[in-house]
């Protein structure tokens, strides 16, 4: 099984954890690195992963979450099919930055996009090329 993690996703565990959900989100986030690390789950990454990770402003977290290029087995740079998916899921209501997150993911041949973000997460049902959810339901259904 091939996914993809929005920089959200590789973010939740730095982030406060006084919150039951982002709590929650952070420990299947990590088991979640757990079977990438194993083999048993493909990561794909993206040139706009580097991009967004890049305006991170703690160094420690963007050295950190750009580790996580080395275990993928692809790395999607942009493309005229990334930026014409990328189009339609715009117009699909998804922000620039997000449609090509999950065009990225989407030529990846990902089966999963995974994002704590929840303006994504409300508009998962536009998308139907692949499946959007959060950590947490990811390891639900994977049975992780």
């Amino acid at each position: 099984m091939r996914i993809y993690l929005d920089v959200c996703s590789f973010n939740r565990p730095f982030d406060d954890q006084s919150q039951l959900r982002i709590t929650l989100e952070a420990e299947a986030k990590l088991r979640i690195q757990e079977e990438v690390r194993s083999g048993k789950v493909e990561l794909a990454w993206s040139y706009i992963l580097d991009y967004e990770n890049s305006r991170n402003p703690y160094q420690e977290r963007r050295v950190r979450i750009s580790g996580w290029r080395s275990y993928a087995v692809l790395d999607i740079q942009e493309n005229p099919e990334v930026l014409e998916t990328a189009n339609g899921l715009h117009k699909e209501g998804l922000s620039r930055i997000d449609s090509l997150h999950v065009a990225c993911a989407i030529v990846a041949g990902c089966e999963y996009f995974l994002t704590t973000d929840d303006r994504i997460l409300s508009r998962k049902d536009r998308v139907g090329a692949i499946k959007i959810a959060d950590p947490i339901l990811f390891v639900k259904e994977s049975e992780l």
